[in-house]
């Protein structure tokens, strides 16, 4: 009788995968900031298509209000042509400050487990903390599990991931951004994580990272958006436009353009939100003995397009008085003197960071990945610190004048080998004086 009955049982489970119902059940849990201070944005997939697209949620685990979005379908480029249906709901009129438990799926097909998150405080002054780093693969995700622990300690108010996920997200029919999202989920579920575009998301125009993410404004697909937290104004942007020119120069105009304008109407709010930090996957500077762009004096995200030389952006965020430019694509960790036009211009000899008088730059791609390290060759004269180190970075934005950057390494069991404060009684456009 056991027998007969665990053969039955055996026979519904069989049904249910046939028929789908397990491949409409939500993974790939991850929220963002909304354009709105009060609302937040969730995602997840599905593998077959559901047509439910919910969210319950409330403030303690009883969940006591839902709302529902949109379901669309994502074929990846590869040679299956292999469909995700993506879901994506906005959470509005949320409390500031406060803490929400949800879940996402549907009645019919079922229900993700229940996760939480807490909104952006009220105003501006409370300091927002964030983790940041750039280069976190599906494979040898070295910083994963420090990031998790932390997440569940309450640690950071958002993740800024700087370009590269999985290696690669196409892989596989996409199966390996499948599995990338599934590991992040652990942070993702639980933190608005905050991306740009590295350029290992190139295959198919970008169009695993363009679907599979949701950030707020912008030009819609995640390429280039802006958002504050606290007193601070992050703008991410692609570097990649320079280096793939194959799918249209004209997007390098455009996101210029939209950075121009973005950068005018943050400074116009300086006396809110003083600090604006971009993120941008491939750095002006870099170090390291691999030939990157980086290396090069004249590399094209710094100084603009081959012969044309325009719309290179050091001189846009110079002009515009940007106080910490955050990179990765090198796997390795370097922090830089305040610099421009490769002339070091440190506040001062004893205090380099207190009043720069141009931009702090911090390469951060360490996080983890199967292509492991790239090494350094020797420093240049605007380099301040090299580390090899896996590992990942955190940023808090105290107040109007302190911002605090140091650096964790996995390898060193989750010691702090790197640490600064930026210091900046005023802030604003035309401040710097680097020449």
């Amino acid at each position: 009788m056991r027998l007969n009955k665990m053969a039955n049982v055996y026979v519904i489970l069989s049904v249910l995968f046939i028929s789908g119902v397990f491949a409409q059940y939500p993974e790939q849990i991850h929220l963002s900031y909304g354009q709105d201070l009060s609302q937040m944005v969730v995602n997840w997939v599905t593998l077959l298509q559901s047509n439910d697209s919910y969210v319950e949620y409330g403030t303690d685990k009883n969940l006591g209000m839902w709302t529902n979005g949109t379901e669309c379908v994502f074929v990846d480029g590869g040679t299956e042509h292999r469909k995700l249906y993506i879901h994506k709901v906005v959470l509005n009129n949320l409390l500031p400050n406060q803490h929400y438990w949800y879940h996402v799926g549907s009645p019919k097909f079922g229900w993700s487990p229940l996760f939480w998150f807490t909104t952006r405080k009220l105003g501006t002054n409370w300091p927002a903390r964030f983790a940041v780093y750039g280069d976190l693969g599906a494979a040898n995700a070295k910083s994963l599990a420090r990031l998790q622990e932390e997440t569940e300690k309450g640690h950071f108010d958002a993740i800024l991931h700087v370009g590269d996920f999985a290696y690669n997200m196409d892989t596989n029919q996409a199966k390996v951004g499948d599995l990338f999202m599934k590991e992040i989920e652990s942070i993702a579920a639980y933190l608005p994580y905050m991306t740009c575009v590295g350029n290992h998301e190139g295959a198919y125009n970008f169009s695993n990272y363009a679907k599979r993410f949701s950030m707020p404004g912008g030009d819609g697909q995640n390429m280039f958006y802006s958002f504050d937290v606290g007193k601070a104004h992050i703008i991410a942007f692609s570097t990649e436009f320079y280096y793939f020119p194959q799918y249209g120069l004209m997007q390098v105009i455009n996101q210029y353009n939209w950075l121009k304008q973005d950068l005018e109407k943050a400074n116009k709010n300086r006396e809110k939100v003083p600090w604006i930090i971009t993120m941008g996957h491939r750095p002006m500077y870099c170090s390291n003995n691999d030939h990157d762009d980086c290396t090069n004096n004249e590399s094209m995200v710094r100084t603009g397009l081959p012969i044309l030389e325009e719309y290179g952006l050091e001189d846009l965020f110079y002009k515009y008085g940007v106080d910490l430019e955050i990179w990765a694509h090198e796997h390795s960790y370097e922090r830089l003197w305040p610099v421009y036009n490769r002339k070091v211009c440190n506040g001062s000899f004893e205090q380099p960071y207190t009043n720069p008088q141009a931009p702090v730059h911090v390469v951060t791609g360490s996080a983890g990945c199967g292509e492991v390290h790239d090494h350094f060759g020797p420093p240049r004269e605007w380099t301040a610190v090299q580390w090899e180190d896996f590992g990942y970075s955190r940023l808090t934005v105290y107040n109007s004048t302190h911002l605090h950057f140091e650096q964790v390494s996995d390898d060193k069991g989750g010691k702090v080998i790197d640490s600064i404060d930026v210091i900046k009684q005023k802030h604003g456009a035309g401040l710097f004086s680097c020449h």
